[in-house]
């Protein structure tokens, strides 16, 4: 398979590109985060979500260590071509390295004098059971 397809995709400074994973089914919102050529195109190879890791400097295949693989389903491009979304099934029904489904688990309330980030999703397992 041709590669020109990557081309399509506006690459940031750093060669990534914002990358939103979305539960198939439900729409959850589940997390953000980068890619780079290769991390998509290892992506579309597999069928399971690989993210670039800018904190390790490396490729990330979601779930390598928790089990919690992101098989995906569908890939799209914003209208801009600089942002992805990927529609995955999400194992083990947690995303997020807190034990939480989704990754957007705090919602503020209150108002711009008196407001504060309210956990509103539990812990579906505690991380320590997860990652070893």
């Amino acid at each position: 398979m041709s590669s020109t397809w990557l081309n399509k995709v506006k690459w940031d400074e750093h060669g990534l590109v914002p990358v939103i994973a979305q539960e198939a089914g439900s729409n959850d919102v589940l997390m953000f985060a980068w890619m780079n050529r290769d991390a998509l195109a290892k992506t579309v190879a597999l069928g399971e979500a690989v993210y670039w890791s800018r904190s390790r400097k490396k490729l990330w295949h979601k779930g390598e260590e928790s089990g919690h693989v992101q098989k995906v389903l569908e890939i799209r491009l914003d209208c801009d071509e600089d942002v992805v979304l990927l529609k995955v099934a999400q194992a083990g029904d947690i995303a997020c390295h807190t034990g939480r489904h989704s990754c957007f688990f705090q919602k503020f309330e209150g108002s711009e004098k008196d407001g504060a980030w309210e956990t509103v999703e539990p812990v579906l397992k505690e991380p320590d059971a997860i990652y070893k």
